[in-house]
């Protein structure tokens, strides 16, 4: 068979080594019979298949790098090693994409060639190992991570109009090889079933934005105010996390409020730690190597005052702002100690910003003087009571007697016939509908979700009204003056009916063009 015109020996050569692995000409396609068979085209169908699959992966790989701070901080409580996740999950997912996607254009220029798609071997080998690691990878997101199902439902509310435009062109450029393949194959059967699967899924494509909804889809007068900024145990990408050096970045990021976890030493001093053991944010294993694995509470305040709990930021480096420090911060680093409450207390009165914390471990037998002992530390602070934002759960009703000026912030949603109406929750991110965040804002309820990093993530929550949300990211959130992407319902509707028709167009034109 002859070259079809535009495919010359010496490119489809070039195609068929990479994909088949085999240097083959024209004559040579002749006297050895190669030809595409039933075997090869499933190949092919199970190539497509991979692709899709990567894909998706790749989409939920962007999705849940806003939380993957938590899965290394999960690792490292496991493991007691510091792994870059996140570089990793990126490398690997980009390899796997890369090369499904270079075999996908190479067999489509093939079949546009008339060249057999003879896929080789280890290729076939490659291919079923990359479908393994992804599917054991949806397996363990299951297992250990089901939250971030939601978080990618939450995410198609702030990409849904953008993924249906590139599967609309996708699909549309996927007309051309389709179009030629099906002119040259004999088989009617086979031809009638691709084509009314094309037009089933075309069809469907061309009706979906009628289920895509997204709170972005709005009127720019319609548009919530800017949700307020509560700097995640500080500012964690800017400076140690639960220290005064990351507080005062917070406050340069001009956060709100002030998110920490207590804990209280042996001795009665309440201090700033987020961790049950101090291996993570300090050099406990260097100055108390035998009481390394001991719970934070088991310290009194003069040991913790021993540790150094800057200098891990500066060698594990949790986030990739870290190596943008200038030198001045990474010495203020180093000189980072773990900050009792009155010291953030008064700092955070100096600033005049509040204070929102956890009281942990709830569980500890000596939980009630824990609450006693961080009361008393506020009360001797001075700090208005107002700018005290109270989460613990233990003995809430306890604080609420003795100090009755602090606002109650409540880990759940409201109940039905509720005694007392909640003012404040403080709620992960999947937790909360945008429909639910409109209504506890007609209510005056104040809603803050946690934790929120990304711009796509907090763009649609500040379409959804969301009163504030929890950030390791303050110094990015900060500078977004409005959500990334805000479209008129009249603007969306007419992109709509232009890519349909652009896309209808073009295979129409594919399929009369090579007949």
């Amino acid at each position: 068979m002859a070259d079809p015109p535009g495919c010359c020996a010496a490119c489809a050569t070039c195609l068929l080594c990479p994909y088949s692995c085999q240097w083959i000409t024209a004559k040579k396609k002749k006297t050895k019979g190669l030809r595409t068979t039933k075997c090869d085209c499933i190949w092919f169908l199970f190539l497509f298949c991979v692709f899709l699959f990567t894909l998706v992966w790749l989409y939920f790989a962007l999705v849940i790098l806003n939380d993957l701070h938590n899965f290394n901080e999960f690792i490292f409580k496991q493991t007691k090693s510091w792994i870059n996740w996140p570089l990793v999950l990126i490398v690997t997912t980009a390899v796997l994409v890369t090369y499904s996607s270079v075999l996908l254009v190479l067999a489509l220029c093939l079949r546009l060639c008339d060249q057999p798609l003879k896929l080789h071997w280890l290729h076939k080998i490659l291919l079923i190992l990359t479908a393994l690691v992804v599917a054991v990878a949806f397996t363990g997101l299951g297992i250990k991570w089901a939250e971030e199902w939601r978080s990618a439902q939450i995410s198609l509310q702030a990409t849904g109009p953008f993924l249906h435009i590139g599967v609309v062109g996708g699909m549309t450029l996927l007309a051309w090889p389709l179009a030629s393949f099906i002119y040259r194959t004999c088989n009617t059967g086979l031809k009638v079933s691709l084509l009314l699967v094309y037009c089933i899924v075309m069809i469907a494509l061309y009706l979906a934005p009628l289920g895509i909804t997204s709170p972005c889809i709005m009127e720019e007068n319609q548009l919530p105010p800017k949700p307020a900024l509560v700097g995640h145990r500080g500012a964690p990408m800017l400076a140690p996390e639960n220290t005064l050096m990351s507080l005062h970045k917070a406050v340069d990021c001009d956060v709100q409020v002030f998110e920490t976890d207590v804990m209280v030493s042996a001795d009665g001093v309440p201090f700033l730690m987020h961790d049950e053991e101090l291996t993570r944010t300090t050099n406990v294993q260097a100055v108390f190597p035998e009481r390394a694995a001991q719970n934070s509470t088991a310290f009194n305040w003069t040991d913790l005052q021993q540790l150094d709990a800057g200098s891990w930021f500066l060698e594990r480096k949790p986030f990739h702002t870290v190596d943008s420090l200038s030198a001045g911060d990474r010495d203020q680093a180093t000189k980072q100690r773990i900050p009792s409450l009155g010291q953030a207390l008064e700092a955070a009165k100096q600033s005049n910003i509040s204070i929102m914390f956890d009281l942990r471990p709830e569980n500890h037998s000596d939980y009630q003087n824990f609450v006693n002992a961080t009361l008393g530390v506020i009360f001797q602070s001075g700090i208005p009571l107002q700018q005290v934002l109270w989460l613990p759960d233990g003995f809430r009703e306890q604080v609420k007697q003795q100090a009755p000026g602090v606002q109650q912030v409540y880990g759940r949603k409201r109940l039905q016939n509720e005694k007392e109406p909640l003012l404040h929750v403080n709620l992960p991110y999947q937790d909360m509908s945008p429909e639910e965040i409109r209504q506890y804002r007609q209510d005056n309820i104040s809603v803050n979700l946690y934790v929120v990093n990304k711009p796509w993530l907090f763009s649609v929550l500040w379409c959804s009204g969301v009163s504030s949300v929890t950030t390791n990211a303050c110094q990015v959130l900060k500078e977004m003056k409005r959500p990334i992407w805000l479209l008129p319902s009249s603007t969306y509707l007419m992109i709509w009916i232009v890519v349909d028709c652009v896309s209808f167009l073009t295979i129409l034109w594919a399929f009369l063009l090579l007949k």
